[in-house]
C-alpha cells in the first residue's frame, strides 16, 4: 500500500503513515514502513534496518529524520530505509514476518505494484502547478489513478468537491490535532505550556507556515517564527541563532516539530527551553475508513495467487 502526494513535501505523509501503520496492527496485521530515508547523511548499499518493531537499529545518519521518528513511536512496526523499496519488502517479509507493507511517499514510486493507493491532497494543490514553477511533481490528472483520496480540508464539503475535481470517487478528510509539548532532550518527558504562553517557533520542512498556523490555532501566543528549509541538519550555530531570536521575541518555549526535534537532539542544547509537538491526525469518517481499507487488504489476499 502507498501513502503519497503530487506535491513536493510538506503534505503531512508521516502522521498519515503512522495512523495506517497503528490500524493495521490493531487488527492483526504485521505491517511493515518501507521509505527511501530522503535527507539522510549516510546512504550505505542495501537495506537500513531503523527498526526491527522492538528496539531502534539505526543512528539519524543512516536512518533520516522521518523513518526514525516513526520508528520511535510505532512499537511492533519495523521500519525499513533503501533506495530498493523491493529489497526492503522482501527482507520484512523474510526476517520480521511482515503482511502488508507501508510505501512511505510511494506514489511515484512505479518499480512496485501496489494493492492500495492512497493520495494526500489539499485545497492548495489544485492551483499549482508542475516544477520548477510550482510544487506539483505530476500533472493533477495523475492523481486519477489513486484508489482513495485523503483531503487535507476542514469541512466534508471540501473534501467532495476536491475528491471530484481531482476524478477520484473515493475520499475522506483529515483532521490534524497538536498533542502535548515534549522536550527535545531526553528523556523526552511532557512539558506544561500554558494557554497564551509566549513562544517561538521553529520548523525545518516543506511548508513550516502549517506549522505555525498549527501553534497559533492551539492558543498560544506566537511571538517569532524561524524556519529552516526541509531535513536541514542542525548544528551549533543554529542553536545559537535560534536561542538569539527566542530571547529577543522575550519567549518562554520555542516549539519545533517532532520531525525536527530528532534532529536537533544531535546537537548540544544547553539550557535552550525547546519542546516538540506531536500532530496526531484523525482520519474522518474514521469508520469508513478503517472498513474500506481493511475491505481493500483482505480482497488483494484473496486475490494473489498461492
Amino acid at each position: 500500500m502507498s501513502i503519497g502526494n503530487l506535491t513536493v513535501g510538506g503534505s503531512g505523509k508521516t502522521p498519515v503513515v503512522e495512523y495506517v501503520a497503528r490500524l493495521l496492527l490493531d487488527h492483526g496485521e504485521r505491517p511493515a514502513i518501507l521509505t527511501r530515508g530522503y535527507g539522510r547523511r549516510l546512504s550505505p548499499r542495501g537495506v537500513t534496518v531503523v527498526s526491527d518493531g522492538t528496539k531502534i537499529c539505526a543512528a539519524i545518519d543512516t536512518a533520516g529524520d522521518e523513518p526514525l521518528m516513526l520508528a520511535q513511536v510505532l512499537a511492533g512496526v519495523p521500519v525499513l530505509v533503501g533506495a530498493d523499496r523491493y529489497l526492503s519488502g522482501c527482507l520484512a517479509e523474510r526476517r520480521f514476518g511482515a503482511t502488508v507493507h507501508v510505501l512511505d511517499d510511494g506514489f511515484q514510486h512505479l518499480a512496485i505494484a501496489r494493492d492500495v493507493d492512497v493520495l494526500l491532497v489539499a485545497e492548495e494543490d489544485l492551483a499549482d502547478h508542475l516544477l520548477p514553477e510550482g510544487r506539483l511533481r505530476e500533472p493533477l490528472a495523475a492523481a486519477a489513478a489513486a484508489d482513495a483520496v485523503l483531503v487535507t480540508a476542514g469541512y466534508p464539503a471540501a473534501v467532495d468537491r476536491i475528491a471530484r475535481a481531482l476524478g477520484v470517487t473515493i475520499a475522506f478528510g483529515v483532521i490534524r490535532v497538536l498533542g502535548p509539548p515534549r522536550r527535545v532532550a531526553p528523556p523526552r518527558d511532557s512539558v506544561v505550556v500554558p494557554p497564551d504562553s509566549r513562544v517561538f517557533a521553529v520548523a525545518g520542512m516543506a511548508r513550516p507556515g502549517r506549522f505555525f498556523a498549527d501553534v497559533e490555532s492551539a492558543g498560544w501566543n506566537l511571538v517569532g517564527t524561524l524556519a529552516f528549509r526541509d531535513h536541514h541538519r542542525f548544528g551549533q550555530r543554529d542553536i545559537r541563532r535560534i536561542a538569539r531570536a527566542a530571547r529577543a521575541s522575550a519567549a518562554s518555549m520555542v516549539l519545533t516539530t517532532e520531525k525536527d526535534a530528532v534532529r536537533l537532539a544531535a546537537c548540544d542544547l544547553g539550557d535552550l527551553p525547546i519542546a516538540s509537538v506531536p500532530i496526531h491526525i484523525t482520519i474522518d469518517p474514521a469508520d469508513a475508513f478503517r472498513d474500506w481499507l481493511l475491505a481493500r487488504v483482505r480482497s488483494a489476499r484473496l486475490g494473489r495467487p498461492a
